[in-house]
């Protein structure tokens, strides 16, 4: 099914490191109350992210987090612990394959992806068998007709926390998830309208606007 025209996504930068601290500060109902980078404590739920900070479990005293692929135990009480996240690149190059494409590896809400950068689709597009590999329930977002070449088919409307290319992360992506089959996770318009796109001899640079 030819959903967009294609093109996709490649290389990175070394970045420096920084810290992001996460509290837990209470716990509710299997919920645990974080506390992320000094902001308003929010109510998570196992499985639930919350500023690039995905709970793994909730027990007892304590919670399991995952903060940029940083496994870090919260006991309640025990103050905020500091995990290391990357930096945002100032840029990010992007090298076409023999065929002109331009594919990279990433994730989304912590999820290892594969992408394909699509100037042509409005949002990021995940299939179904996509977005349950990496634990999206696609099926509580808001149901959608998509027009495609083989006619319309219903989506659903999702919003992603996190979207992570080549060390860059950008938070509060909206994306859609077909019944299609996908070999890639398309990069859409979504992610890349918040960068300034250029392609020359082969690379696609991608400049953050913010």
């Amino acid at each position: 099914m030819r959903l967009a025209a294609l093109i996709a996504a490649g290389l990175g930068m070394g970045v420096p490191v920084l810290a992001q601290t996460v509290d837990l500060v209470g716990l509710s109902a299997g919920r645990a109350l974080l506390v992320v980078d000094g902001g308003s404590p929010r109510f998570v739920s196992a499985g639930d992210s919350v500023g690039g900070v995905r709970v793994l479990s909730v027990a007892g005293d304590h919670a399991v987090v995952d903060v940029q692929g940083e496994r870090r135990t919260l006991r309640l009480g025990g103050g905020p612990v500091a995990a290391p996240v990357a930096a945002p690149t100032r840029r990010i190059t992007l090298m076409a394959d023999g065929g002109g494409h331009f594919t990279s590896p990433g994730r989304i809400n912590g999820q290892p992806v594969q992408f394909l950068v699509d100037t042509g689709a409005t949002v990021l597009t995940l299939s179904e068998s996509q977005a349950a590999r990496i634990g999206l329930n696609h099926r509580a977002g808001q149901r959608i007709r998509v027009r495609t070449a083989n006619g319309e088919i219903t989506g659903h409307q999702v919003q992603l926390t996190a979207v992570e290319v080549d060390g860059h992360t950008s938070y509060n992506v909206a994306a859609v998830v077909l019944p299609a089959d996908l070999p890639y996770v398309l990069l859409g318009n979504s992610f890349l309208s918040r960068f300034r796109l250029q392609r020359d001899e082969g690379h696609l640079t991608l400049e953050p606007k913010y």
